[in-house]
């Protein structure tokens, strides 16, 4: 198997292929993000599969807020679309985490790092995301570091 890079790729031209609009439009944007990451910075380079990775979250995350945000807007067919568009990224991101399996990964963390009290905060989360490792979101995760050091 290549880069997700080039899985996306090739799954855009089966999209293309199929006729497959929706399909075809999020994956033609989440590859504009990627060359944008790639060109980005100093010197054009070829990203490595975690951080395409890291730029799929970014871009799933992206459509949950703004669906989050349409359906508050009262236009839920806008909010449709972005909450289908999200789930053809989640194709590509790694499975999300239980609270109960981010709880055991935070609370070895904070034990390996000796964390303890709210003033290690940046420390703890630091370790933390470390031991998720982008199978969870920042915020879920923050609000996990910051119930066990209180």
């Amino acid at each position: 198997m290549g880069t997700l890079k080039d899985r996306l790729n090739d799954d855009l031209r089966a999209a293309m292929k199929g006729r497959d609009e929706l399909t075809t439009s999020t994956l033609r944007m989440t590859l504009a993000a990627v060359r944008n990451a790639e060109v980005s910075g100093d010197a054009a380079r070829e990203l490595s599969d975690d951080e395409v990775l890291a730029v799929l979250t970014k871009e799933a995350k992206k459509r949950r807020e703004a669906a989050s945000a349409f359906q508050g807007a009262g236009r839920a067919d806008q909010a449709a679309k972005e909450n289908a568009e999200g789930e053809i990224l989640d194709r590509y991101l790694p499975a999300q985490l239980t609270d109960e399996e981010i709880a055991g990964l935070v609370a070895e963390a904070l034990r390996a790092g000796g964390f303890s009290g709210k003033g290690q905060m940046g420390p703890a989360m630091k370790a933390a995301q470390a031991a998720v490792a982008g199978r969870a979101e920042g915020g879920r995760v923050a609000a996990e570091v910051r119930k066990q050091l209180s």
